[in-house]
């Protein structure tokens, strides 16, 4: 590689000011730092020296995300093999290779548009306000894919991005001046602009809608209503789990049938393409925590923010949805998803220690919250990582002043 690293910089002198090639130097920078270390350093004043710099944060973080791809790609595969075949029971880990490939047709158009729409708007502002291509969407580039249904339109895939990084990001200066998540608002743009299309049973399996539509004699009985989907109903006098219609004292045993724990922490059901297992997810996190990206801090209050508030609703009870177990809430839909990748972001969630645990816990609180006692969101997970984001500054805000308020108390007594 020293041969390309000595091409690059000889190089460089066409693309700084003055140079031939001056407009494109957003363009060579990005690629040049993204491949080599960055030679520039700082000339004065106190620093440390640290070879890990944004791009290296980023690329950890897309590491940490491979174990939700990979299954996410063989899930999506294996549910769009239990439509072809009309039989939702289908043993999980058979066909492994057909069904990893299947998977692979599927989420890869949606993460190639993801990339593709994102840089693209990276690099023309970019060129517009003449720096590199900002590290920040390596991640958001395959966050977004992840929290989308199987089945969802690419060109809504390219609108939300678009919508996100525009109107999420570029208008508060780019990457680190965000205020929430960019994934996030991509899923939250969708869900209210297009909500038939991000909701119901066909989205959630490729191919379901068409077979639906063309032959639904061989999917009689077959649903691809996703755990929350299902939890939903559970409000009313009859349920519904995976199609099928049963009375509200049944619904929790049909539900804990259908999606045992096991099942929902490994991730055999279905969901969004990168949330469904819990496994997954805390495999990433470990990484994030080891290589101190990811705030174990957040992490663990987020779980302890949801559990508590499962105790909370199984004391109240009333219903199956109230009385599901609070650790079953914790694995099923992208509540691990959230609590890892998502309300652990540098830039929206808070900063100080002991804002970081309030952070967490009151978005795993509120996150079970907004999912049981407002069907209308089965899924509260983004909202309520989104609405802490917005309270973060004001978390970090309240504990600074308490330190102040200490410290002042303590020099007067002193």
């Amino acid at each position: 590689m020293k041969f390309l690293e000595k091409y690059l910089h000889k190089m460089e002198p066409h693309f700084i000011k003055g140079g031939k090639y001056e407009k494109w130097n957003p363009l060579f920078e990005t690629l040049a730092t993204f491949a080599f270390t960055p030679k520039l350093v700082t000339t004065k004043g106190t620093h440390i020296r640290d070879g890990v710099d944004l791009k290296r944060t980023m690329f950890t973080v897309v590491i940490a995300l491979i174990p939700c791809l990979l299954f996410g790609i063989y899930n999506t595969g294996h549910w769009e093999y239990a439509v072809a075949e009309g039989n939702r029971d289908i043993p999980y880990f058979a066909e492994m290779g057909t069904k990893f490939l299947t998977g692979l047709t599927i989420v890869l158009p949606v993460v190639v548009v993801s990339y593709g729409v994102g840089l693209t708007i990276e690099f023309i502002f970019g060129m517009l306000r003449g720096h590199s291509l900002h590290e920040g969407f390596l991640v958001s580039g395959m966050l977004i894919p992840l929290t989308m249904p199987a089945d969802v339109p690419l060109w809504m895939v390219a609108i939300a991005t678009a919508f996100a990084v525009i109107i999420g990001k570029e208008i508060f200066g780019g990457t680190g001046m965000n205020v929430v998540n960019i994934a996030l608002t991509a899923r939250a743009f969708l869900f209210f602009a297009y909500p038939t299309s991000m909701s119901g049973d066909k989205v959630w399996m490729s191919g379901l809608g068409d077979k639906m539509s063309t032959n639904s004699a061989d999917l009689d009985g077959f649903s691809g209503a996703t755990a929350l989907g299902d939890l939903a109903s559970f409000m009313s006098d009859k349920a519904t789990v995976a199609g099928e219609t049963v009375q509200s004292s049944m619904a929790l045993q049909s539900f804990s049938s259908e999606y045992g724990v096991w099942e929902s922490f490994v991730g055999m059901i279905p969901g969004s393409i990168g949330e469904t297992s819990t496994l997954a997810c805390l495999i990433g996190g470990l990484l994030l925590v080891l290589t101190g990206v990811g705030s174990l801090r957040i992490i663990l209050s987020f779980f302890a923010g949801g559990f508590i508030m499962g105790l909370l609703l199984n004391m109240i009870g009333g219903n199956a949805y109230l009385d599901l177990a609070a650790h079953h809430h914790l694995v099923i839909g992208g509540f691990a998803f959230g609590a890892v990748f998502m309300a652990t972001d540098p830039v929206t969630a808070s900063q100080t220690a002991f804002g970081k645990i309030i952070y967490g816990f009151l978005g795993g609180f509120l996150a079970i919250m907004i999912r049981v006692l407002n069907p209308a969101y089965p899924e509260g997970v983004f909202l309520a990582i989104l609405f802490m984001n917005i309270m973060a500054p004001i978390i970090d805000h309240y504990i600074i002043q308490a330190n102040i308020n200490r410290r002042l108390k303590r020099l007067k007594t002193a």
